[in-house]
């Protein structure tokens, strides 16, 4: 009977997380005049903000958090992923240092063991590190799907979206670590930019495309079309994750977004025009022409503009100034 209940609260959890349409937001930290986490959070619950992914476990933040109804992703900080891969004493003091404290009192909907790190010199460590902490976590009796996010630079081919394949350089990190979500029912995550799609490639790539403004297909690939380039780059990692023997492996996109400042691309009226049609169109529960009807949790990225990060458009992500005043509008928020 127990395990039953088990099995039970897993998949209503997982019914939970994954059959929700939502829209979330990054909060980065990389600013040194930011507002405190207590005042960010209330203004979040302010603006009706209900899902968040922070990058480390920023104990303040944690702690403003409690009883929010704000969930969150809960990021490792990369520098960590060799000790939590090593030694599983070091990955259960983490999670008994920055999850149990907290668990009762706020949801972690993922952790996420690394950003970008994969291909690279860390790429070895990372299903290690997901596998101790995930044995932590279940030995404290809470269920957190534990994963990883990719830039979607580990792709070889993207084009056609059916085409998508995981580099060599990829793939063989990538293709264990999506058996281990597979046979746990987690989700990978990923990051997903049309704008540096665009920006990179704009003799080939129409910016209507980028910006979700085409009423008519662009791309055919078969017996699909996509209308955006947003869907199509979503696809190209389904396709690689099919490659891989992957089917069932679901897509969480845990960055996206378009800067406001930093080249002639990056403008306030892209920027509106990108996140508005994004959210219409995530919100309307449509999916992708590869996996239609799939509601497709997404995270903004980001919440404030962070002066820390690299000069030019890295700083310029924000839906938000510092001082909580819109960058630009976005019809998410009232």
């Amino acid at each position: 009977m127990q395990s039953i209940n088990i099995l039970l609260s897993v998949f209503a959890s997982l019914a939970l997380r994954y059959g929700v349409e939502g829209i979330g937001v990054n909060y980065g930290f990389l600013g040194n005049n930011l507002p405190p986490p207590a005042q960010v959070i209330s203004f979040l619950k302010s603006k009706n903000i209900q899902k968040i992914r922070i990058f480390d476990p920023n104990p303040d933040v944690l702690k403003a958090l409690e009883n929010s109804a704000i969930s969150v992703i809960l990021g490792t900080r990369n520098e960590d992923l060799q000790a939590l891969a090593s030694d599983p004493t070091f990955a259960t003091n983490w999670v008994q240092n920055n999850v149990i404290p907290y668990a009762s009192l706020l949801d972690f909907t993922h952790i996420s063991v690394g950003n970008e790190v994969i291909p690279g010199p860390l790429a070895s460590f990372v299903l290690g590190a997901m596998q101790n902490l995930d044995s932590a976590i279940r030995a404290s009796g809470y269920y957190i799907p534990v994963t990883t996010t990719i830039s979607l630079q580990v792709l070889a081919t993207s084009y056609p979206p059916s085409n998508g394949a995981f580099s060599e350089e990829a793939v063989q990190f990538l293709q264990p670590i999506a058996q281990f979500l597979a046979a746990k029912y987690y989700p990978l995550l990923a990051n997903v930019y049309p704008y540096f799609a665009y920006s990179g490639n704009s003799a080939q790539i129409q910016l209507d495309y980028a910006l979700f403004l085409n009423t008519a297909p662009i791309v055919t690939d078969g017996a699909l079309q996509y209308k955006n380039l947003f869907d199509a780059m979503v696809d190209s990692l389904y396709a690689a994750l099919e490659k891989v023997g992957e089917t069932t492996v679901e897509v969480v996109v845990a960055e996206t977004g378009w800067p406001s400042v930093g080249d002639v691309y990056a403008t306030i009226g892209n920027a509106q025009t990108y996140v508005n049609n994004l959210i219409s169109h995530v919100s309307s529960g449509q999916g992708t022409p590869r996996r239609p009807g799939k509601a497709l949790e997404t995270y903004i990225f980001a919440l404030f503009n962070e002066n820390q990060k690299s000069a030019g458009v890295e700083e310029n992500f924000g839906l938000f100034y510092p001082d909580m005043n819109e960058v630009y509008h976005v019809n998410l928020i009232p």
